[in-house]
């Protein structure tokens, strides 16, 4: 079996992400004119538009905060550049959602982790079937030396 192609993709803040976080804050600010609607008042209710205010607040500064940098597959393994770290950053790379045209990955390395939304718009022509492949494929690990078959070993 042959590993998948290396790649590079540029991760920046997600439109897609964007328009997630406010669908889901304009539910809950809805959640709350209902229950106005429905006559609720006094300290519980002041209590969850103080909530949906101050999550709402959080939600937008981290996405405007999200990370931009260059996600790399070379065949082996993940690497994270990013303006601070140009080298780039040896990591591990798990898909956690995947909506075909986007992916919400989580990267991981040593004291470092993060979440990346990766849109197929940010890529050029085949390479978003590239890094799809990548990030399905695992690394090419050579057997350690001596190692054999399990079948060849005898009791």
């Amino acid at each position: 079996m042959h590993s998948a192609p290396s790649v590079i993709h540029p991760v920046g803040r997600s439109f897609w992400a964007g328009c997630m976080l406010v669908g889901l804050w304009a539910a809950a600010v809805a959640a709350c004119a209902a229950w106005v609607l429905a006559g609720a008042s006094g300290w519980r209710l002041l209590l969850s538009v103080g909530l949906v205010l101050v999550v709402g607040g959080f939600a937008a500064t981290a996405w405007w905060r999200e990370p931009s940098g260059i996600l790399a597959w070379d065949g082996s393994g993940w690497t994270w550049a990013t303006d601070t770290a140009p080298l780039g950053q040896e990591g591990r790379v798990s898909v956690v959602l995947d909506l075909q045209r986007l992916l919400l990955v989580h990267w991981h390395s040593d004291g470092q982790r993060r979440w990346l939304w990766l849109e197929r718009s940010a890529s050029r022509g085949d390479q978003w079937v590239a890094l799809r492949r990548a990030v399905y494929s695992r690394a090419d690990a050579e057997a350690p030396s001596g190692a054999e078959p399990p079948a060849s070993s005898t009791p």
